[in-house]
């Protein structure tokens, strides 16, 4: 392997051939899709994908990779190279027509969970999203009320997409083999938002308060923002904790306090 890795970029690159069968076969690309691959790394993906479309951007912050990424796809169709920070990355600007982006890729698992919250903010030019991470992370991001794995995580994604768990990789998948397990999921971002949040950012400021203190009950979590009075008006107990709230639950709060002008 010509490349060292580098742990500054979080970087292990896949090598298990039947895994990257199944994410291919996960992705299903068509030739006349927009797809955007994340940290493509040494192409293990990209190569098979670039394949069965007629373009692909990927997004890469190793500048030492991308020669070998090229000559790897040279005879393959066209690929556009983005030198770049997907943390800070503007993906609105690869949107040239009316079909949305389709993206995928290994994130990086020491900032998975900013990028994540940054690709977000682009959901609604953003038909799916198949990512590998961090077990941990992609069952804290399925998880349901009430669960050990629900939190800050699962609230805020869910809110925006659909997520489904598709299949675990082992750490003997990647060279150097990460500490951790990974996950395969699928987000899909809502067409038209079940449950909105007049106040976005007040919606972000109320769950985050109610799972930094998550042992406490929501009366007292969340006592800058609500009183005993607007209590009486929701079906929501303030006696439970962050951790039993839907996101339709966290929904009605915050627009009651957008209601009462409570920031």
């Amino acid at each position: 392997m010509s490349h060292q890795p580098r742990k500054r970029f979080g970087q292990h690159f896949l090598c298990d051939q039947g895994v990257v069968h199944r994410i291919v076969d996960a992705i299903s690309p068509k030739p006349h899709e927009h797809l955007v691959e994340i940290g493509p790394g040494q192409g293990a993906i990209t190569i098979p994908i670039l394949r069965l479309v007629k373009h692909l951007d990927v997004i890469e912050l190793d500048r030492d990779l991308i020669p070998e990424l090229e000559e790897r796809s040279r005879n393959a169709r066209s690929l556009h190279v983005h030198l770049a920070d997907a943390l800070s990355f503007d993906f609105a600007s690869l949107k040239q027509d009316e079909r949305k982006l389709r993206v995928f890729g290994n994130l990086p698992y020491n900032i998975s969970t900013p990028l994540l919250f940054h690709i977000l903010t682009f959901a609604p030019i953003i038909s799916d999203m198949i990512f590998m991470l961090q077990k941990e992370v992609a069952l804290r991001i399925a998880a349901e009320p009430s669960s050990s794995d629900y939190g800050r995580l699962s609230v805020m994604v869910q809110y925006h997409c659909k997520a489904q768990l598709l299949f675990n990789v082992g750490k003997n998948s990647f060279y150097p083999p990460p500490k951790v397990e990974s996950s395969i999921i699928h987000l899909i971002p809502y067409a038209t938002l079940p449950f909105i949040a007049h106040d976005y950012c007040l919606f972000e400021n109320i769950v985050k308060a109610a799972f930094s203190q998550r042992r406490k009950t929501l009366r007292n979590s969340l006592r800058d923002h609500m009183t005993d009075e607007m209590w009486e008006q929701l079906s929501v107990s303030s006696t439970l904790r962050a951790e039993n709230i839907s996101v339709q639950e966290f929904v009605q709060i915050t627009n009651l306090c957008f209601e009462n002008k409570i920031v």
